[in-house]
């Protein structure tokens, strides 16, 4: 059975995996998540988030070899904590998440993809240094497919998002690039295009991808089916 470390995407915390993580248990796995740096309860201030905080919160929260399974954002954050300490990673699982590549940020990697439809929902802080995402394009955008009661319980908890973190590189290390690492695809994902995840992925095995029919929040749209997926990922 595994040890796995669930981390969330950007202005959402540890309690989007409400859901997957008691499933998970269920299988026999040692299943969590936590809030990153400035999101759910955490209450470091924005001007101290940073993608090298994140890194370091989840290498903290790792108790030797871990799966950690990063969900949008939390691609470069968990690939960011694998660059610190490569040793406490077993294996790196992207949920419709973005997958760095060297010398490239994540507000680049955004502007590579053939639309980018979070940018309706964008409102920027005044001081520049964070963002909150419109609650009335919220769910259109993240939850389309999710439960009514599920939608209620994100949008009430959706936070302001540090930009710093979109704004930094990831070293891709040799020891990095060896970890081994499988993707799962959302294809009715309406915050990072279906076709840009497939271009992020056209040459990794095939194998080592997987493909779920729903939304950016599949926690939230189909938990058993994540959990299934996650589980199948830790397969050699």
């Amino acid at each position: 059975m595994a040890d796995i470390l669930l981390i969330h995407g950007a202005a959402h915390g540890a309690w989007c995996w409400r859901a997957v993580v008691p499933l998970l248990q269920g299988m026999g796995h040692h299943a969590r998540a936590i809030d990153l740096p400035g999101h759910g309860e955490d209450q470091t201030s924005i001007r101290n988030v940073t993608l090298q905080a994140y890194a370091r919160a989840i290498v903290d929260a790792c108790d030797g070899p871990t799966v950690l399974v990063g969900h949008s954002m939390g691609g470069y954050a968990i690939t960011a904590a694998a660059a610190v300490d490569p040793s406490i990673v077993s294996r790196l699982i992207y949920l419709c998440a973005y997958v760095p590549q060297q010398g490239v940020t994540l507000s680049q990697m955004r502007k590579q993809a053939p639309r980018q439809p979070l940018l309706q929902a964008v409102m920027m802080s005044g001081d520049g240094q964070s963002f909150t995402i419109d609650p009335q394009k919220a769910q259109a955008l993240f939850y389309h497919d999710c439960p009514a009661d599920d939608v209620s319980f994100a949008l009430a908890r959706l936070c302001p998002q540090a930009v710093e973190p979109s704004q930094v590189t990831v070293d891709l290390t040799p020891e990095l690039r060896a970890l081994p690492r499988r993707y799962i695809r959302c294809l009715d994902d309406r915050t990072i295009p279906p076709e840009y995840q497939i271009t992020m992925t056209e040459d990794w095995p095939v194998e080592h991808v997987q493909d779920m029919t729903c939304s950016h929040s599949p926690f939230f749209a189909d938990p058993q089916g994540l959990a299934g997926a996650i589980a199948r990922a830790m397969e050699d």
